[in-house]
């Protein structure tokens, strides 16, 4: 019999990462938010302020006699198109956010959530996808990998050749895996493959977002998406995205960018994204060492982490200005 002998160096050790009670985020922003102006934006940070005030009410008491740890965040769409310019958007940004009591710790681009530092996190993300087969199955159904869906149970039957064919597949309705009597059934395009490559869906990466700021994403035992800090020897800011961090911290005493769990202020046309993303998350099987570890961290401040992940992320929606 033989004995392999293993450094214990040989194996890659899960980095931890500095966490938070609560990741706030304060809002996204697309083009048609940039092209309304400024007043569309503070309309909006009106609407997010009691909304930020009551969550950090609800950590505080979560968190018992430990002063709560709470870092807001928010998410500027540079992936599916390109507008404006840092050195003429953030300042706009943060000023607005000022002017309604709030203040931006971390600013993240949304393609960090596709490519950022040399590691893809939504890549990382589609190699961790574990469908849940719905009851009955046979294996027939194409994998996520080979077509870019993903339900949340029984997809209708494929449609037979006609009825002249005999043995033709009669029309069934889709059916949602463990549905209280009736089924809410989704079925989600986490991507596209075109000419230019692969374009993720924005719930996939919305998704992505979620996990990096649960701090639960690691590649070869390292973190992914580090916070660069945005100093004033940094200067102003540039004139092309390309030139800013996937992630900015812009406020120098910040709590950490990641935390326990997430809550997201958002417009009420933001729900079917979300919707999504909670179906994405519990659908992908993170590393075990990073979930043990986030769990034992929680445990020693005395502080409750939802065993799902799907239930780390909360959320409150808003009727548009």
């Amino acid at each position: 019999m033989e004995t392999t002998f293993r450094e214990e160096s040989a194996d890659p050790r899960t980095q931890s990462v500095p966490l938070s009670h609560l990741s706030l985020e304060l809002g996204h922003l697309y083009m048609e938010d940039f092209a309304a102006g400024a007043g569309r934006l503070r309309e909006q940070f009106t609407r997010v302020k009691p909304w930020a005030d009551a969550a950090r009410l609800s950590v505080a008491g979560a968190a018992g006699a430990r002063r709560p740890r709470v870092s807001t965040c928010f998410l500027v769409d540079d992936y599916f198109t390109r507008f404006s310019s840092p050195a003429e958007l953030v300042p706009m940004l943060l000023a607005e956010a000022e002017a309604c009591g709030l203040t931006i710790d971390y600013l993240a681009r949304e393609s960090g959530c596709a490519t950022a530092d040399g590691v893809e996190p939504a890549s990382l993300v589609e190699g961790r996808l574990v469908e849940s087969p719905p009851v009955g199955s046979n294996g027939s159904r194409p994998a996520v990998r080979e077509i870019g869906w993903l339900c949340n149970g029984e997809r209708s039957p494929a449609a037979g050749g006609g009825e002249a064919m005999s043995g033709a597949t009669a029309w069934a309705a889709p059916a949602e895996t463990g549905a209280r009597r009736h089924s809410v059934f989704m079925d989600v395009e986490l991507w596209d493959d075109g000419d230019r490559g692969r374009t993720w869906s924005c719930p996939f990466l919305a998704a992505v977002w979620q996990l990096l700021r649960l701090g639960l994403l690691r590649r070869e035992g390292r973190p992914v998406l580090q916070a660069v800090p945005w100093g004033g020897e940094r200067g102003a800011f540039p004139r092309s995205w390309d030139d800013l961090p996937p992630l900015v911290q812009l406020n120098p005493s910040a709590a950490p960018f990641a935390a326990y769990g997430t809550f997201s202020v958002l417009p009420s046309r933001f729900l079917p994204v979300e919707h999504a993303v909670r179906l994405v998350l519990g659908q992908v099987a993170l590393e075990e060492a990073v979930l043990r570890q986030t769990a034992e961290r929680a445990d020693r401040e005395g502080f409750a982490v939802p065993p799902a992940v799907t239930d780390r992320a909360a959320y409150a929606f808003y009727a548009e200005p």
